[in-house]
């Protein structure tokens, strides 16, 4: 028997499977020799930038500067990362008061202060204005090239200076997180966010592509309209620590972080797996099934058509927003929001879209603390535990199937080798 431990909520899960059937444990590229400290990191990140002279030069004289830093549902070590921006800042001559934090939300809930806190650090949360993103409260900017309105809150389009922190993740429709993206759909309104969300539907917008992926021109075409002044990205590894910090261009500093995380999470294999079992990577990326839905639709790459993928995620949050839930519990099939699809489309129901269209090629079982009756009007199979998912998907695809393991399927892109 093969002991694996995979990552839920703020803990793990154990289970056994037998050697013969375990294909194989799909894991990120070796960074042994590559761990530095991570203060050093970021400090050299923000000493070279890329693109884009040193940030205390480019602030020196700015009067209203924002900081748009990631929600909680992101794995970002904002606390570790902003006291370095804050130096820089300090070094420019801009004071305290000049400077604004605001959360990108998205579409996501509002913070608590105590989540506000935790996510800055104490010492910055009690000198620095921070502030959660108001979709509501944001400026008509126009139209891009391709007819996207553009709305940005108003606290972001008021400022003289603006930076963007983040962390480079691989996303399942833009291409990958970070650079513009903290600013659409992180600062935007909610009809900005829908029209941007469309775009997933072109099959050109998938995780790992960044060339004429419309998702992610239509994204960084705002980044332009909006005047991203500086970035600070960082790419963690599966503990959530800090592998690599870039820092200057909204576009060039981004791109080297993507080519960086590339060398370490997309992985190779060679023949799809009859059965695959994939964790969202534990909490903050399995908070909600909004978030986790990512692990899964990665897990599609690497499983076999009509295979089975047993998705394990904690969703303490449920599935963690209204449209989705009313897509998923309005449909009798997977097929009805398809359907539903053509001929309408919803910020939130576009999850439920890409799980629809998952279903079309694999089963779902899932390992989560949602009910039996609510992951079953997901059209997901329910299994208490581990092992109960792993005996329901070995029934179905038999006792000699081929199992794949991918335990942070929420940071990792399964690439099939030529």
């Amino acid at each position: 028997m093969h002991k694996l431990k995979l990552g839920y909520g703020l803990g793990n899960l154990e289970f056994e499977l037998p050697e013969a059937n375990l294909l194989d444990i799909l894991l990120p590229v070796s960074h042994a020799e590559i761990q530095r400290a991570e203060d050093e990191l970021i400090k050299q990140a923000l000493s070279a930038p890329i693109g884009t002279p040193r940030l205390r030069e480019m602030a020196r004289g700015k009067n209203r500067v924002v900081i748009v830093v990631s929600d909680i549902t992101r794995p970002v070590p904002t606390y570790k990362i902003l006291p370095h921006v804050l130096a820089e800042l300090k070094d420019a001559g801009v004071e305290d008061k000049k400077i604004k934090i605001i959360f990108g939300l998205g579409s996501h809930r509002r913070h608590t202060m105590e989540e506000m806190k935790r996510l800055v650090g104490g010492d910055v949360f009690a000198r620095f204005e921070c502030i959660d993103h108001n979709p509501d409260d944001c400026l008509w900017l126009g139209k891009t090239k391709g007819g996207l309105p553009v709305e940005i809150f108003r606290e972001v389009v008021a400022a003289d200076f603006k930076i963007c922190i983040g962390n480079i993740d691989l996303h399942y429709f833009a291409g990958y997180t970070g650079g513009a993206k903290a600013i659409m759909p992180g600062v935007s309104s909610r009809a900005s966010i829908t029209a941007t969300h469309q775009y997933m539907l072109d099959p050109a917008s998938v995780a790992g592509n960044m060339e004429n992926n419309p998702t992610r021109e239509a994204i960084e075409e705002v980044g332009e309209m909006v005047g991203i002044d500086f970035i600070v990205n960082v790419v963690l590894d599966e503990e959530k620590r800090i592998l690599k910090a870039v820092a200057g261009d909204k576009r060039l500093a981004h791109r080297e972080g993507c080519v960086f995380l590339d060398t370490l999470f997309k992985v190779e294999f060679r023949d799809e797996a009859d059965i695959v079992v994939v964790s969202a990577g534990g909490f903050p990326k399995d908070i909600n099934l909004y978030q986790a839905q990512k692990a899964l639709d990665n897990a599609k790459y690497a499983v076999k058509k009509n295979g089975v993928i047993i998705l394990v995620a904690e969703c303490p949050e449920g599935l963690g927003e209204e449209v989705f839930e009313e897509w998923i519990f309005a449909a009798k099939n997977p097929e009805e929001i398809l359907k539903r699809a053509e001929s309408e489309f919803a910020l939130g129901g576009h999850k439920a879209v890409a799980i629809a269209m998952l279903l079309q090629n694999a089963q779902v079982i899932m390992v989560s603390s949602l009910s039996r009756e609510l992951t079953e009007r997901l059209f997901f199979q329910y299994a208490a535990n581990l092992d109960e998912a792993l005996q329901k998907a070995l029934a179905l695809k038999g006792p000699q199937a081929k199992v794949r393991v991918i335990p942070f399927g929420g940071s990792m892109l399964p690439v099939k080798s030529n």
